[in-house]
């Protein structure tokens, strides 16, 4: 290996092949490598340089190196697969880099995450108060990995962890960490948790930063924990306090209290710290390391997570070159194909042309945790596959260099090794889909308040449950983009997004008015950006629904359906069975019903259905239809009273309205899709599924008919489409950790073609069958036999 220097920036080349002597099982994975990385023996003749460099590399733009017409492309645009060891204090002094070498080849990686500075040093930094790892033991541990990485060309990702430090360091500078409002500093057990407004953040968290770019070059840096204190505390230190009281004039507020004017800013002042500190890092690591050596912090996959880590998605995606996705496991309630959601959601914000790579654990993470026990393999795979399909990039991920349990070794290679044959298909794409689901981290933060599950993610999971169990492909849109994306969709639903700006509210209104279509479920547009109520829905005239009483405010309302348990309620079905209207039923002759709406398919023998929340009384606009109505709880125990006292009621559930230019909006009052979220009752997804086919008016590009439940992606790329069927039908698909895989099938597939295109050919690239289509009036047909975890169609001339 030798060293040149391009712009005064030393860089690691390779000249001859990493050794290859570590184990005679990854011999053949090894020769494979090294053919995919010989192109850098030409680096120097090519003035191509490793450690954050550009690259030209070759041809095919859905290659590893994601070259177009010999553009050069920066390492954070090209690399999609990549690996984590989180090295553990204990793990210098027996750390075996040859054997991670040969792992990092065994799993096709193109770069590494390592461990480097923060609350400890994996080097011997010369920082006054940078702690050493406890067996460091004087080895450079990150140099090591470092320069191992360059010399296999891969790229590394310095690891720093930058919110916490130790007890020495404490005592040294008490001022630049956290307290409550006794004076009391905040601990993460034993560690003391720093001040975002602190020269910590200012000056010693930068002053690392360089001293590692100086020392070894790495392309970039990742940090986990790089957001400080959360919102559940508020830090009342000195340099908190001046700098709120600068900013706003005021002092930090003494509670969490919504309405209050100083906690609502200052919620506003730590979401802008955060971005400060985004811009701050990146500035350092640029401006030291060259244009490409960037910071990317690490953010997770839940909104709501994000919201209460003060990270706003939209504003760090805007700054954003690559997501790296610290999101390792499930939850029960949300099943594997949360990570589709997480993905699409991101490239929403940070665009379809950068990379979202993942921290995949390869431990059992979720519910249980064991950091040193292997996940079942099942379990990580369809945690990957579903993630891979909603256009994320798998990293491996293990906590420690050393593991009796070696069974978890196993499972990341045969899907990276797919992911690495088959990687041109799965990058540079975007997605094809005409419904898309609104959502903003306002709307988490000032309607969820501190009842988010309630509020915000119920609703959220049972629309976007609906739409999965109905194979109907859709993207969230943020709703300061419903503008900018607004003529990709036929229709938009606004899952409860009680808060919405009048910017907002404007942009629903032209997109409605330009013929698109919407749904929108419980108080939606109800409450201004503040969380503050509005007299009446600021979409009322939309909805063709009024608010009748004082709209209460959000701290007053105890008992909202938003946050209360499911009531024993019901609603009526209209128009109901004749012989409930004119008299009494003979139960052994068939019902007359009268005529009902497309709506209430599948619903023909019942005039009621099971709701669970509670309605007030609307006043309706002219020309908007009912067709459901509230009917009031009544008890359930002892089973002798489980009887209606209220059995009708005028107040609506369910509101359909056919406007001028044809296009349709649908209002359910009656908050359904919470409901489904909470108790997965088919008959809520069922009407849900049916509301969006109509208000869709049934249009939709793609159509699957089998058994299972079964995630649906489609993708557009150049010339050919690209389909993701993940299975989701398992033994543990409401319940973490699934063991066995079920496959299931066969399936019909009808996907709609672009016009003037010729498709006649189709790679199953999991299955490895081609199969010829079926051309019929602007539709694909074919059939896949079955499916175990996924399928990957292309379709092309």
């Amino acid at each position: 290996m030798i060293m040149i220097s391009l712009s005064n920036e030393w860089k690691f080349i390779p000249m001859s092949k990493p050794d290859n002597v570590y184990d005679s099982s990854i011999e053949k994975a090894s020769a494979d490598y090294e053919s995919r990385r010989s192109f850098l023996k030409k680096a120097c003749a090519a003035a191509v340089t490793i450690a954050g460099a550009d690259f030209i590399v070759p041809e095919d733009p859905g290659s590893e190196y994601g070259q177009r017409n010999n553009e050069v492309i920066p390492w954070y645009r090209r690399i999609t697969r990549w690996g984590q060891t989180n090295i553990t204090e204990t793990d210098p002094a027996t750390y075996d880099i040859r054997w991670w070498r040969s792992y990092w080849k065994r799993t096709h990686v193109g770069g590494i995450i390592v461990n480097a500075g923060g609350i400890v040093a994996y080097y011997p930094s010369k920082i006054p108060l940078h702690r050493q790892a406890e067996s460091l033991g004087g080895r450079d541990l990150f140099g090591e990995l470092c320069r191992s990485a360059h010399e296999d060309g891969l790229a590394v990702f310095a690891r720093m962890d930058s919110n916490r430090a130790h007890e020495e360091f404490y005592n040294a500078h008490p001022d630049w960490f956290t307290v409550d409002k006794s004076g009391k500093p905040y601990k993460a057990g034993d560690l003391f948790i720093t001040c975002i407004n602190s020269p910590y953040y200012n000056d010693h968290i930068p002053s690392v930063i360089k001293e590692i770019i100086e020392l070894y070059h790495p392309e970039g840096f990742t940090d986990n924990s790089w957001s400080g204190l959360g919102r559940d505390s508020i830090c009342y230190c000195n340099n908190c306090r001046k700098s709120f009281r600068e900013k706003h004039g005021m002092e930090i507020p003494s509670l969490a209290d919504w309405d209050d004017k100083a906690y609502r800013l200052w919620i506003g002042w730590n979401y802008s710290r955060r971005i400060e500190i985004w811009e701050l890092n990146n500035r350092v690591s640029i401006s030291i390391g060259g244009k490409d050596c960037i910071w990317a912090g690490m953010n997770g996959g839940s909104v709501s997570g994000q919201s209460r880590s003060f990270r706003d998605y939209k504003e760090i995606c805007a700054r954003a070159e690559i997501i790296m996705l610290d999101s390792q496991a499930r939850n029960d309630a949300e099943g594997f194909q949360q990570n589709g959601i997480s993905g699409k959601m991101i490239h929403g914000l940070l665009g379809w042309e950068k990379l979202i790579p993942e921290s995949m654990a390869m431990y059992q993470a979720g519910r249980p945790t064991f950091r040193l026990s292997s996940k079942p393999a099942n379990e990580a795979r369809m945690w990957m596959t579903e993630g891979i399909a909603g256009g994320i990039q798998p990293w491996w991920h293990h906590v420690g260099a050393y593991h009796e349990d070696r069974r978890m070794y196993n499972t990341a290679a045969p899907i990276l090794t797919w992911h690495e044959t088959n990687e041109r298909f799965l990058i540079n794409r975007h997605p094809v889909c005409n419904v898309g689901v609104v959502w903003s981290q306002q709307n988490m933060d000032f309607y969820g308040r501190d009842a988010t599950e309630q509020r915000i993610e119920l609703p959220w999971r049972g629309i976007t449950q609906a739409l999965i169990r109905s194979r109907i492909p859709f993207l969230p849109v943020h709703a300061d983009h419903i503008e900018r994306d607004a003529n990709k969709f036929s229709l938009l639903i606004l899952p409860n997004l009680g808060v919405m700006t009048d910017d907002q509210v404007a942009a629903v209104k032209r997109y409605v008015a330009g013929g698109g279509n919407l749904m929108a479920t419980g108080e939606s547009s109800l409450y201004n950006e503040w969380g503050d109520p509005r007299p009446d829905y600021a979409l009322s005239d939309l909805f063709g629904a009024h608010i009748t009483g004082k709209v209460p405010a959000l701290s007053e309302d105890k008992n909202a359906r938003q946050i209360q348990e499911t009531s024993h309620t019901y609603l009526r079905i209209l128009p109901e069975m004749r012989s409930r209207i004119d008299g009494p039923h003979n139960i052994s002759e068939p019902p007359v019903y009268g005529v009902r709406h497309p709506v209430l398919k599948g619903f023909g023998e019942t005039d009621i259905f099971p709701f669970g929340g509670t309605l007030n009384p609307l006043k309706t606009d002219k020309g908007t239809e009912i067709l459901m109505t509230f009917i009031p709880a009544f008890p359930i125990y002892p089973p002798e009273t489980s009887w209606m006292r209220i059995p009708k009621t005028d107040i609506p559930g369910l509101l359909l309205r056919e406007l001028v230019k044809g296009n349709r909006v649908a209002f359910l009052p009656a908050d359904i899709d919470r409901q489904f979220g909470r108790y997965n009752l088919p008959d809520h997804c069922n009407l849900l599924a049916n509301i969006i086919r109509w208000t869709s008016n049934d249009n939709f590009p793609l159509s699957v008919d089998g058994p299972g439940l079964i995630d649906c992606h489609i993708y557009s790329q150049e010339e050919r489409l690209v389909l993701h069927f993940v299975n989701l039908t398992n033994t543990g698909t409401w319940r973490q950790p699934v063991d066995d895989l079920i496959p299931v099938g066969p399936f019909r597939i009808s996907v709609r073609i672009p016009d003037g295109i010729a498709y006649n050919e189709i790679n199953l690239l999991v299955s490895g069958k081609k199969l010829k289509a079926e051309i019929d009036e602007g539709w694909c047909r074919f059939e896949i036999d079955t499916l175990l975890d996924h399928e990957v169609a292309v379709i092309s001339e």
